[in-house]
């Protein structure tokens, strides 16, 4: 058991400690140069999905509003209640600012990723569709990279499918008894059983879910922040100054000055709105749409959601508080968040707070079921096989509610994200040439006047698309 440790220890500090944010961070930034500020160029359209419905007419299509919501439900979460507090406590108000910074370059990596994931995208029986990384390597690198793809599904099922539900299991059930009162036992069952009827639905089941879910706990979460900023409008400015001097290095907050603000703000922005890492990807290929490109859009704005709306008002919550003090680090992350909120608004907020958190950790289970299972399609597509996964991810969430110390088993889950994000970074870069195709013909038809574009699958003979998830025609109602 301690070689086993060892190794993954070791997988650990060579991707997150070594190579992952570097090349994140540096592939971000050469994207958006390449593709000419295409996360700010494109910003506006970004907006339109909120209103968007099926484009194809067909009611059980998933629509690009429906990907959204799945994807947003699952990137934000705990990271955006303790993640930003731990950030702050460790990093000073700094960290907020180089958060801000990977987020504006991770929507720029995560329109690649996700723009390549619609485009492999496979059409299944029941009219649905099926992609992501592992599609992308198969189809877009080839066969002889098939060994890869594996590599990313098997990574993708250990982490995100048992490891990561084991933590989300163990986060609704921690505070539901720490602040109602409810055993540990109970909420574990509660929380299983809700989460298999909508599991046991496939993705339509759980579209419908985050459809319900994912606006109630953003907006009441957003709510209660837009009281605190309007309680403490005044000193929004000074709070603003104070994030870019500590960000520069300008004013001391903790031990490190600018280094820990910078390395502090990366890591929980990263692991926050995971661009980049291969995940939102799954999602994203599920969408029924006319062009890529729409869909890369859509998830660069989950990622602006996730970082520059959810992370932000946590951070404004924490520094409009007086219970973070400088340098303090005897505070735990969802505690600094509870407590801060508490100072503004009251002690009954704690409750709200856990009720949000159940939200959050409710939508993350949903997001990262629906990972492994179409990591689990790369396989095998048996309905057998299917759901046993399903019910070893429903025992894996109950287990990790009901034992306090379960989680403890699956420490190999940091070690095999970021695995798995380095196998889809490699991916982006060899596939970037073809993202920057569909990104030109998308431009095109912009300019041309066509305001939805439309992908055309026989202008792209030499690459491997299912023919079928495409119409290939600009329609009349396109055009106008």
């Amino acid at each position: 058991m301690q070689f086993i440790e060892s190794f993954f220890a070791v997988i650990g500090d060579l991707t997150w400690g070594w190579a992952l944010i570097p090349i994140l961070v540096v592939l971000g930034v050469f994207i958006t140069l390449l593709t000419g500020f295409v996360q700010l160029r494109y910003f506006k359209r970004m907006f339109r999905v909120l209103s968007s419905s099926n484009q194809s007419g067909d009611p059980n299509a998933i629509s690009a509003r429906a990907a959204l919501l799945v994807s947003v439900g699952g990137r934000v979460g705990g990271g955006n209640i303790a993640g930003v507090a731990v950030a702050i406590t460790l990093g000073g108000p700094g960290a907020v600012f180089w958060m801000w910074m990977v987020a504006l370059l991770g929507m720029a990596t995560s329109l690649v990723e996700c723009s390549l994931a619609q485009l492999y995208k496979r059409r299944e029986e029941d009219g649905t569709f099926r992609g992501g990384p592992a599609y992308s390597i198969i189809h877009g690198l080839g066969t002889d990279f098939r060994w890869l793809a594996v590599l990313y599904a098997l990574c993708l099922i250990a982490a995100f499918g048992l490891g990561f539900n084991a933590f989300q299991g163990n986060t609704v059930a921690g505070a539901a008894e720490e602040s109602l009162g409810i055993s540990r036992l109970w909420s574990g069952l509660g929380l299983t059983i809700v989460a298999g009827f909508i599991v046991f639905g496939g993705i339509h089941r759980i579209a419908k879910a985050a459809d319900v879910v994912v606006p109630v706990m953003a907006t009441a979460y957003l709510l209660m922040a837009i009281v605190v900023i309007v309680l403490h409008a005044a000193e929004i400015p000074g709070v603003l100054a104070s994030i870019v001097r500590n960000a520069f290095g300008f004013e001391q907050a903790v031990g490190g000055g600018m280094g820990a603000a910078l390395a502090q703000g990366l890591r929980r922005g990263l692991f926050s709105n995971e661009a980049g890492l291969g995940s939102a990807p799954n999602v994203a290929a599920t969408a029924d749409v006319r062009h890529p490109i729409s869909q890369g859009i859509t998830q660069s704005f989950s990622v602006f959601i996730d970082t520059m709306v959810i992370c932000t008002c946590t951070a404004f919550i924490i520094l409009l508080g007086n219970v973070y003090q400088p340098g303090a680090e005897n505070i735990d992350g969802v505690v600094l968040t509870q407590l801060s909120l508490a100072s503004h608004l009251g002690d009954w907020t704690q409750y709200f707070l856990t009720f949000i958190l159940l939200l959050f950790a409710f939508s993350s289970i949903i997001y990262n079921y629906y990972l492994g299972e179409n990591a689990l399609a790369v396989m095998t597509e048996n309905p057998i096989a299917i759901n046993v996964f399903r019910i070893v991810v429903m025992a894996i969430v109950f287990a990790g509610a009901a034992a306090p110390g379960a989680t403890a088993v699956f420490f190999f889950s940091d070690p095999l994200m970021g695995l798995l994000a380095l196998v889809n970074l490699i991916a982006i870069m060899m596939l970037l040439p073809v993202c920057l195709r569909l990104l030109r013909d998308f431009r095109g038809q912009l300019a041309a006047g066509v305001e939805r574009p439309v992908l055309n699958p026989d202008d792209y003979p030499d690459l491997d698309l299912d023919r079928t998830a495409w119409t290939g025609k600009v329609s009349e109602e396109s055009a106008r």
